[in-house]
């Protein structure tokens, strides 16, 4: 019986990136959110994504239903930019909440810690995440830079985590509800798993 050298592929995973901005999505300025996103998953993935972007202005249910569209189409994970402060057309939390099965408010209570590192006004975050049927949806800032930061968590000049971003647990999580199995770059972001969840080496 001859050997079979082949490498095992890594599992694809398709991901919703949803931008929430009424002024971005009706081209009064460039939306930054989806190139952010886009850029920084792949930089941490090794697996091959699937991409279902979506810019949309913030109106509570043109956003769960496009939340809601995302999970149905098989996204196993769905990142949100905009939209989560306090002002009167922030609405992003409250339609995120609207379409949940579960409320994972670790995630928020991480995000809202390490921004708090850069700025005070951290505090008026409300970025939430949840998990509906087999997808998780997290809600993130809406500038690029706490996007990177709150995804990768903040490092000391060696390159070693100081605060663990919030991407440290998504792929775990994301097995949890039964989501393909998605492996990081340690140099972006190392996934944290249970020895016993970890699949062996390549």
């Amino acid at each position: 019986m001859s050997e079979f050298n082949a490498t095992i592929p890594f599992d694809p995973v398709k991901i919703g990136i949803v931008s929430i901005s009424d002024r971005a999505s009706t081209g009064v300025y460039e939306d930054k959110g989806l190139p952010a996103l886009q850029d920084w998953l792949t930089r941490a993935l090794h697996n091959p994504i699937t991409f279902e972007p979506r810019l949309i202005p913030d109106e509570k249910d043109r956003i769960s239903a496009t939340l809601i569209e995302l999970v149905d189409a098989g996204c196993s994970l769905v990142l949100t930019t905009g939209g989560t402060g306090p002002a009167l057309r922030d609405v992003t939390p409250e339609a995120t909440l609207a379409v949940a099965d579960k409320e994972m408010p670790g995630f928020g209570e991480q995000m809202r810690q390490i921004s708090l590192k850069f700025v005070p006004t951290a505090i008026l975050s409300r970025q939430v995440a949840v998990i509906r049927s087999q997808s998780l949806i997290i809600n993130l800032p809406g500038q690029p830079k706490s996007i990177a930061e709150t995804l990768e968590g903040l490092k000391d000049a060696e390159g070693k985590a100081v605060v663990h971003g919030i991407f440290a647990a998504v792929p775990y999580c994301v097995d949890l509800i039964g989501g393909p199995y998605m492996e990081t770059k340690d140099e972006v972001c190392k996934a944290f798993r249970p020895k016993t969840a970890i699949r062996p080496a390549r």
